[in-house]
């Protein structure tokens, strides 16, 4: 079943009923704004403190902007990109595209000019649909993304190179146009992260995402009384496809634009959200806020709140148990998967094994998974080896690249890319990258090991641990460390911390530094082997 039709039978079912909400803290005007009041005022999205539309509403606007797109020439199997930071308008917007058997093309916010108009040509999109934002952006690429293209602007004072998005759409029909849809039916074009040059197109069917919606609910348990609180990017398959188990339970959606820990806890405890995905830099942000006794607990109503589920990159088991000290009576769970699996779910651990904090869980629900070696042979249990998956969720292909599709997909199995291990009990722990993976002196060092060492002293924020070139050993292991705020750290200390690992595992430089990490929280190493690996490195002594 094609994934519009989840939006059309919640149409039918709660026509009146609040899906999404949208709220932005830096906006100090706390009152309610329904979409027909917005579009009464000015189309800014950025003055208002908190929208909210109905299922009848979304279905309707997601009509208007595929009829819209139709009377433009868009037709089955035509592109349209997707370039907003999370707002109301998101996710009608890519519906209205889907309506019209086009193909969605969300777009990351955080790409430079080169990289937008890579990605668009790449997925040779016909539209593309962006926010204010990213005016000066588009603007420098406009001359030559415009030929044959269409240039949609949601907010306010349309550039003069786009088209006005709002009231062209106000102008169409609110009716479903008549479009024939299948599973087989190619649905969205997403991009790879793009950490070894530009990213990769990868396409995905209705099948995918319809069975990405599946998985969701089985995992969580939504019901319709459910509120989940969404504050990751909408443009990466981990924010929507978590969303996904809110479309198919037909339950209400907050869509957070702040990280801040004050901005989450209030969201919860005002929204009454009941699941709520968090990245490992904002749960760590919520507990040091709570140990700096910035922030106190009591002050909100935080009584719903089932479920804590972390994912986007390995979780240290010390912060998840840090977490349970404060929040006892949470749930806790982890999904492990990749854009090239339709995202989250292909792997999964389930809320009744918290006893297994550290493993990335089992096969999640319609996946198979497989840990190989070099010749693609299972390893025995406890060896380290290639962790494959397959299932309805993984895509397509990297589109309009063939040699890139038939290295990682091989007889229908997905080659992650990702070394892991299983343990007796048959769960999968996730080791690190294979390209992250460092040798020294012929031994295999994963950093993800050392890294969650690391983390269990009281003064560290965050850590990465990466390969610098050595000429005797090839490559020895570096720590790069991000102090907490106030807090003293030296290298001393972690030299003394780290005697309790093996010899071969304690770093061999230790360099005090803020660590990048991407919009879905993963640590950006290819930015430290950069800065760090091309050369000799000064030790920091302290941070404070």
């Amino acid at each position: 079943m094609p994934i519009t039709e989840l939006l059309e039978k919640n149409t039918r079912d709660y026509p009146n009923d609040i899906c999404l909400v949208e709220i932005n803290p830096e906006v100090k005007e706390n009152r309610r704004v329904t979409w027909k009041e917005y579009e009464l005022m000015e189309p800014n999205p950025t003055t208002h403190y908190r929208r909210e539309i109905t299922w009848h509403v979304m279905n309707e606007k997601a009509n208007r902007f595929a009829n819209l797109l139709l009377s433009r020439g868009i037709k089955k199997g035509d592109k349209v990109a997707i370039l907003l930071m999370n707002c109301l308008e998101w996710l009608p917007i890519y519906f209205g595209i889907l309506k019209t058997g086009a193909l969605a093309v969300p777009l990351n916010f955080r790409y430079a000019s080169d990289e937008i108009e890579y990605c668009i040509n790449l997925a040779e999109a016909d539209v593309l649909v962006f926010g204010p934002e990213f005016i000066g952006r588009v603007e420098e690429i406009a001359d030559s993304i415009i030929k044959n293209r269409l240039l949609y602007y949601v907010g306010d004072n349309c550039p003069t190179f786009a088209e006005d998005y709002i009231t062209l759409t106000a102008n169409c029909s609110s009716l479903s146009p008549d479009i024939t849809l299948t599973d087989e039916d190619d649905a969205a074009i997403y991009f790879s992260s793009g950490t070894t040059g530009f990213p990769k197109a990868i396409l995905h069917n209705h099948e995918s995402l319809m069975h990405s919606c599946k998985a969701e609910q089985n995992h969580h348990g939504q019901t319709k009384e459910d509120v989940f609180l969404c504050i990751p990017p909408l443009y990466h398959t981990g924010a929507k496809m978590h969303w996904f188990g809110s479309l198919l339970s037909g339950s209400k959606a907050v869509l957070l634009k702040g990280t801040k820990p004050e901005y989450i806890l209030e969201a919860v405890s005002k929204e009454k959200c009941t699941i709520v995905w968090l990245l490992v830099p904002w749960a760590q942000d919520i507990l040091e806020a709570i140990e700096s006794d910035r922030i106190h607990l009591s002050d909100y109503d935080l009584a719903g709140w089932r479920l804590m589920h972390i994912g986007a990159q390995p979780v240290p088991p010390s912060l998840i148990k840090k977490w349970k000290g404060y929040f006892p009576n949470h749930q806790y769970d982890t999904n492990y998967g990749l854009s090239e699996s339709i995202g989250p779910g292909c792997v999964h651990l389930g809320v009744e094994n918290i006893h297994k904090v550290g493993a990335i869980g089992k096969a999640g629900y319609g996946w198979e998974v497989k840990i190989v070696d070099e010749q693609g042979e299972t390893v025995k249990k406890g060896e380290v080896g290639e962790l494959c998956v397959k299932g309805p969720g993984v895509m397509t292909c990297y589109y309009h690249d063939e040699k890139a599709t038939n290295e990682i997909l091989k007889d229908n199995w997905l080659f992650t890319g990702d070394m892991a291990q299983e343990d007796e009990d048959g769960f999968i722990f996730l080791v690190d990258r294979k390209k992250d993976v460092i040798i020294s002196g012929g031994e295999n060092i994963y950093p993800v090991q050392i890294e969650d060492f690391i983390r269990t002293h009281s003064a560290v924020h965050d850590v990465a641990v990466i390969g610098v070139p050595d000429k005797r050993l090839g490559e020895i292991t570096a720590a790069i460390i991000e102090v907490k705020e106030n807090h003293i750290l030296t290298e001393e200390d972690i030299n003394q911390l780290c005697q309790k690992l093996p010899r071969y595992k304690r770093p061999r430089k230790v360099i005090f530094a803020d660590i990048p990490r991407n919009p879905t929280g993963k640590i950006e190493k290819p930015k430290l082997r950069e800065l760090y690996a091309g050369g000799s490195v000064v030790n920091a002594q302290n941070h404070g």
